[in-house]
């Protein structure tokens, strides 16, 4: 009997995160979860508390540990990224970072972008940044993305990476992100919802997919940024009807806007992933259209 793969997961207790365990743990695999102690882990993890900002803090937990595969669910700055590459490298054979399709938020393109538009060799690191700064970072998602991305492909082999830049994630009763409640509360009362004149498509994935090809990630042996997506994308009509479908006498009325505050997905910019890369390395993909009411029911509570 081969001998369980050690899995280090740093953060993951909720929404997809707590889904890749329950993987990793029925596939046979000793899952450790490392976060600041606020809540517990999934029962069958061993627990470490640490704050991973702080290196001393996270060595000090980790000890002597070693693993076959570290997938870090809350890696949002490079600043981060550099402590996790010096205290991994060589602590780990494959390390997993959880990324953004918002790392494409300066793209915008009618076919489907590529990995390769984003090449975090060539993308510049700022680690005097303000990170810390919570306003600063929520204004500078997809950079900080970005730039971890950057700080991990300079490794080089002594810390083998993937970035999944993951699309956005739909599905699940405890989708936390109120994204799919806001149009819910407006199609309700019949209130105006915000999109630009030009609203341009998106990619998604559904809550339990993207769980799944993160631990299919871990098992496999590819470096370097890869795209989860599901086949097709969804404009923001799209996604009002599908809600509208469970709300009974309910109306969908949109404002255009030019510029200023839109509903969450809604874009200016077309910038939806090709998700090729992952399919000819073995992963299957759902079409988003297949899933869509199944997720809205989830999120919205009216499925069976």
């Amino acid at each position: 009997m081969d001998k369980p793969r050690e899995v280090l997961v740093i953060g993951g207790n909720r929404y997809f995160g707590k889904r890749l365990i329950s993987r990793l743990l029925a596939a046979g695999d000793r899952v450790t979860v490392l976060n600041r102690g606020s809540s517990a882990p999934p029962p069958g993890t061993v627990h470490l508390v640490a704050d991973r900002d702080d290196e001393t803090s996270l060595r000090n937990a980790l000890g002597s540990r070693v693993f076959d595969v570290v997938v870090d669910q809350v890696c949002y700055t490079p600043r981060q990224a550099a402590v996790a590459r010096r205290v991994f490298a060589g602590r780990t054979r494959r390390y997993v970072m959880t990324s953004t399709v918002e790392v494409y938020e300066y793209e915008d393109s009618i076919t489907l972008v590529r990995e390769d538009a984003v090449d975090p060799l060539e993308v510049s690191v700022d680690l005097e940044l303000p990170w810390d700064d919570p306003e600063f970072l929520d204004a500078h998602y997809g950079e900080g993305k970005r730039q971890a991305e950057a700080v991990f492909a300079a490794s080089g082999p002594e810390l083998p990476y993937v970035a999944v830049r993951v699309a956005h994630v739909l599905g699940g009763d405890d989708d936390f992100t109120g994204r799919l409640d806001h149009y819910a509360s407006r199609i309700r009362d019949g209130r105006p919802i915000a999109v630009p004149f030009s609203n341009q498509p998106a990619t998604y994935i559904h809550v339990e997919e993207i769980a799944d090809f993160l631990a299919w990630t871990a098992g496999e042996e590819f470096t370097g940024p890869v795209n989860a997506a599901s086949h097709s994308l969804l404009t923001t009509v799209d996604l009002c009807e599908a809600v509208a479908a469970h709300l009974p006498e309910s109306e969908v009325v949109l404002q255009l806007v030019e510029i200023g505050e839109v509903s969450p997905f809604s874009f200016f910019r077309s910038y939806g992933m090709d998700n090729s890369r992952a399919t000819r390395l073995g992963f299957t993909f759902a079409d988003v259209r297949h899933w869509l009411p199944t997720a809205v029911a989830e999120t919205l509570g009216t499925g069976d």
